[in-house]
């Protein structure tokens, strides 16, 4: 091969002849060094030798990125590496894997440094989107509600300038998902169950399935100790244990009762507070009610249930009555034509008001389902047809397995019930007068 000193202008202007494949020019310089051209491809400096009886080439770079000097300092450092008896090759694949190793260290770094800075709040966010499928709304919304930051008007009639307040785990959203740890949370406990701890337990309960989430997760099992964080006695302590509750209406209170709250002028609210008290449904059952699961032809009503996911109850008199005097504004029994969701939100304020009025201060809306099954005990009404209305798990062997009430045998009862409530608070009407027909009186 015949070598030349390599040059600036020599190395510029080096071409492949084009009725060849390559060509190479080598320099007399620096021992194994040459250039070597295609008639498609730019230049490259190369190295050529022999290893162990076999030839070797190597690419070393571009004459743009590479200086003559450059490239024969590398081809002088190559062939020392052959003289020591090391194969160059293996030594750029050890440099490439050091080096790709680095790359994927340094990356693991930032991507180790990105979680640790993920505060609750945003994997709460992505634990609520990627749970939301297997919730009903109402435990949707205990997820948003518990962990609001507050701060905002308050929406609630009267409420003036007031702000919302912050819920209970709202404190922990800023914190680092892996500061989280048991202290933090038994403090935490220790502040909120000194001024809310019924909505402090609820929230509790809530992170702590959280946390067991978190911990199912690969990208944030990391963060996390082995143990529960939130699973602490000290924890649950702090936030006591719930009380009884004791609010009921009595067979002598039902008259005051029912003529505070039919003195509404929402009609909608009125209608829905006397359904909750004569069906004896969950607060939230009545009103999820749709036009669609109220059967007037066979007179029943079909409620979403959280235990067994729906369940049928009578329509009864008086029931259909007051269905039949609500406006259809869409699809929502109890609509509103203010509230974002169409539908009437827990009608507490009016209540309260209601209930001041007629002296009857401290009863709830979850109070008037206990009223139900407590008023039923004045007509010894069998205690597994009052469960069956109301939505509660059969108690007994007999009930879950033997026992299968059709709606009409419930009808039996229940129109009982609601005629002797009635008839309690002094409100008189034809129950076989058709619904829309019906004129009630209270008695004087």
């Amino acid at each position: 091969m015949a070598k030349i000193a390599f040059t600036a202008g020599r190395v510029s202007g080096f071409k492949c002849p084009p009725d060849k494949k390559q060509a190479f020019m080598w320099d007399a310089t620096a021992p194994g060094l040459g250039l070597r051209a295609t008639p498609a491809g730019k230049p490259a400096y190369v190295f050529q030798s022999v290893y162990q009886g076999k030839d070797l080439r190597i690419t070393i770079g571009s004459p743009a990125a590479w200086s003559i000097p450059d490239a024969q300092a590398k081809a002088r450092e190559l062939q020392r590496l052959i003289d020591e008896g090391k194969d160059p090759r293996d030594l750029k694949r050890d440099a490439l894997a050091a080096q790709a190793e680095k790359q994927a260290a340094a990356a693991a770094k930032v991507e180790a440094d990105k979680a640790a800075a993920l505060t609750v709040g945003e994997v709460w966010g992505d634990y609520i989107e990627k749970r939301r499928p297997f919730w009903g709304e109402l435990h949707y919304r205990d997820h948003i509600d518990k962990a609001k930051a507050g701060g905002l008007p308050s929406g609630r009639r009267g409420g003036g300038k007031q702000l919302t307040k912050p819920g209970p785990l709202a404190a922990l959203m800023p914190l680092a998902l892996k500061d989280l740890d048991q202290t933090t949370i038994e403090r935490w406990a220790a502040d909120e169950g000194k001024t809310r701890p019924s909505s402090a337990r609820l929230a509790w309960r809530l992170l702590t399935v959280f946390l067991t989430w978190c911990a199912e997760q690969p990208e944030y099992a990391a963060l996390l100790p082995d143990k529960n964080p939130a699973k602490t006695k000290k924890a649950r302590e702090a936030l006591g244990k719930p009380g009884t509750k004791s609010d009921v209406l009595q067979r002598e209170q039902l008259a005051a009762w029912f003529a505070a709250v039919r003195q509404i002028q929402n009609p909608v609210i009125a209608a829905c507070l006397q359904m909750m008290l004569l069906t004896g449904a969950r607060p939230g059952e009545v009103l999820a009610l749709r036009w669609e699961d109220v059967n007037t032809q066979w007179k029943g009503i079909s409620i979403r249930d959280k235990v067994e996911g729906t369940r049928e109850i009578p329509a009864t008199p008086y029931m259909l009555h007051l269905l039949a005097a609500l406006p259809r504004r869409n699809e929502w029994v109890f609509s509103s034509p203010t509230s974002a969701s169409g539908c009437l939100t827990e009608p507490n304020n009016p209540h309260t008001r209601a209930c001041a009025a007629a002296g009857l201060e401290g009863l709830t809306l979850h109070g008037l389902r206990r009223s139900f099954a407590s008023l039923t005990e004045w007509l010894e009404v069998p205690a597994g047809v009052v469960a069956q209305i109301q939505g509660h798990k059969p108690s007994a062997t007999a009930e879950k397995h033997y026992k299968v009430r059709p709606l009409e045998l419930l009808r039996v009862h229940h129109e009982r019930i609601e005629a002797w409530i009635l008839e309690q608070a002094g409100i008189v009407f034809d129950a076989k007068a058709a619904p829309g027909a019906l004129r009630v009186v209270q008695a004087a």
